[in-house]
């Protein structure tokens, strides 16, 4: 072996210009995998459809241990219906309330779609509906050929090393083929939703049939148990109509909070942040159940809430959608979700509301469970956490229940994040979308932005609320139909050409459709600049809340039925 005394200049010389070389490699590399503004903010109107990136491999080597960590909880069919956002007077939810006083409160923030299947690919592909053409319940992104290799959130997550999980509701119910080892029930307990007691494999992801689309890795390292709402021997609500969906019933059920749904998939992410890989970081989603309908919760719950005329209910005008296109009504033409009339005709309309807010309050204990676990277990320091809805629910507003519109209602959720690096008590009231998960999560774990995501980056939000922003957040339910809210204003563009416009600081109940009116022409054509630019039809296999329009005819198609022209809104119809 030769000494370095003995080696010649030229030798040394060479070899110190490899390590000069290698030193300037490693920087530039380090330099790359912080994105800039331009990379991650596209200019205005700039759209992509669904341009994929190569698929993800081996988790990267540049790894760093030191990247936090990522809790998402998710909700269903929440409203703004919570303390901090001020949606409803009487609402009691003090663990989402604190976890937004630790964090920043997102008050204007706006799902990609009123609807579960397509709000929440969006989300997790970084695409809006109207560039994935996936509107309905089905299909979902696998069967869709534009989007059976694309990247989503958790696979480019374990493309850089983190270890992914999910429990509960986090793509809709049966549109994943997850393609992950799967996770049994945690505790193995009796109860409703597992009468046997024994651990068993989640009913909504078995392995067996969970094998992922081409040379792909699975959707999730680790999928857990996504358990159904449990049922009583009888429905609960008195709701005589024809057709009756299983799902629209509401009360005190059941006995005990174990033998919910959200109480075992809080079980299961409690149980994966103690058993969660030590060496490298992790990404746990958990989606709870409530309070979409069934609304159920125990007694104690429903005690939060008066039963009588002391319950504060949804503001409602009668003539509400007497300025309203007729194309507006088309968007929830014929659902299972209940009239607002046959609600004050079978005298529903309170019990509804009371046990959505229950379901609320029980839905925030879960998570309260969890965030206090998350600090138990000594990661909260690193670990960013995230709650978001996947769309709004009318309880009587514009005289229906449900989603399935274009207005505030249906597009406003909450939108939590609290963790490293994020401005704690802050508000942000610019207009921001689900959409901006995906880039914001990039840009604060330090991995490299995607060129193809359709959301922008709130990372500067994050650390400064009042950091103004110039995109608004848009809104698609099935192409050609778009909402467009800002800071102050809603602007609705339907497939028809019809419009609606809403002044969000004097009508925040949304009452009086100024679109007609020409002192707010200047206003609607600003606001129509951002209506998407890309705008697909539905993909093969769309079903279930799917509507189309055929402009050369004009006509309107619900769920494969033709719409009569100047036919209105049908009513339920009651059974005798």
């Amino acid at each position: 072996m030769t000494s370095a005394s003995s080696r010649s200049l030229p030798t040394l010389l060479a070899l110190a210009c490899a390590l000069l070389a290698g030193m300037g490699a490693t920087l530039s590399a380090q330099s790359t995998s912080t994105p800039s503004r331009s990379q991650l903010i596209p200019s205005r109107g700039s759209q992509s459809s669904s341009a994929s990136p190569s698929s993800p491999g081996l988790p990267s080597s540049s790894t760093a241990p030191t990247r936090p960590n990522i809790l998402m909880i998710a909700i269903d069919d929440q409203n703004d219906w919570l303390g901090c956002l001020g949606g409803h007077p009487q609402v009691q939810t003090p663990h989402l309330d604190a976890l937004a006083a630790r964090g920043t409160l997102f008050t204007n923030a706006h799902c990609q779609a009123p609807l579960c299947n397509p709000s929440r690919a969006s989300l997790m592909t970084g695409l809006r509906p109207s560039s994935t053409g996936i509107y309905g319940l089905a299909p979902g992104i696998r069967a869709v050929d534009s989007l059976r290799k694309h990247v989503t959130l958790p696979q480019e997550l374990m493309k850089h090393g983190y270890y992914t999980y999910a429990c509960g509701k986090v793509y809709h119910d049966g549109s994943m083929r997850t393609g992950a080892v799967t996770a049994t029930t945690p505790q193995g307990k009796k109860n409703a939703a597992n009468p046997s007691g024994k651990a068993k494999p989640s009913p909504a992801a078995p392995a067996t049939r969970n094998a992922p689309a081409g040379n792909l890795p699975p959707e999730f390292t680790e999928v857990g148990p996504a358990p159904g709402m449990p049922k009583p021997p009888q429905t609960i609500a008195k709701l005589t109509i024809e057709g009756r969906h299983p799902a629209m019933d509401w009360g005190v059920f059941p006995e005990k909070d174990e033998d919910q749904a959200d109480w075992q998939i809080a079980d299961a992410a409690i149980a994966k942040l103690e058993s969660a890989p030590k060496d490298k970081p992790w990404f746990i989603a958990a989606g709870f159940r409530l309070p979409h309908v069934p609304c159920f919760a125990s007694k104690k719950w429903f005690d939060l809430y008066p039963a009588d005329d002391k319950l504060v209910m949804p503001p409602v005008k009668e003539d509400d959608r007497a300025d309203l296109p007729p194309f507006a009504s088309y968007l929830h033409w014929r659902l299972p979700e209940p009239r607002l009339k046959t609600l004050q005709l079978l005298d529903e309309w309170r019990p509804l509301v009371r046990a959505y807010l229950a379901s609320i309050s029980f839905m925030d204990s879960q998570a309260g469970r969890l965030l206090k676990a998350l600090e138990k277990s000594g990661q909260l320091e690193n670990t960013i956490v995230i709650v978001w809805g996947d769309h709004g629910w009318h309880l009587g507003e514009k005289g229906i229940t449900g989603k399935n519109t274009l207005w505030e209602r249906s597009t406003r959720v909450p939108f939590i994040w609290a963790g490293p690096g994020i401005t704690a008590g802050a508000r942000c009231s610019a207009a921001v979308e689900l959409l901006d998960v995906f880039p914001t999560l990039l840009d604060l774990t330090g991995l490299p932005p995607r060129s193809d995501l359709e959301g922008h980056s709130l990372a500067r939000q994050l650390k400064d609320a009042s950091t103004p922003r110039e995109s608004p957040a848009i809104t698609t339910h099935n192409q050609g139909n778009h909402t467009i809210r800002t800071r102050y204003w809603r602007y609705i563009k339907y497939a028809d050409g019809s419009e609606e416009l809403y002044d969000e600081q004097s009508d925040p109940n949304e009452w009086t459709n100024l679109a007609s009116d020409p002192k707010h022409a200047a206003q609607k054509a600003d606001l129509a600049q951002w209506l998407p630019k890309v705008d697909v039809p539905p993909v093969p296999g769309s079903k279930s809340r799917v509507l189309t329009y055929d402009p050369a005819t004009k006509q309107a198609t619900w769920e494969e039925q033709p719409i009569p022209a100047g036919e209105t809104l049908p009513d339920d119809i009651l059974v005798k």
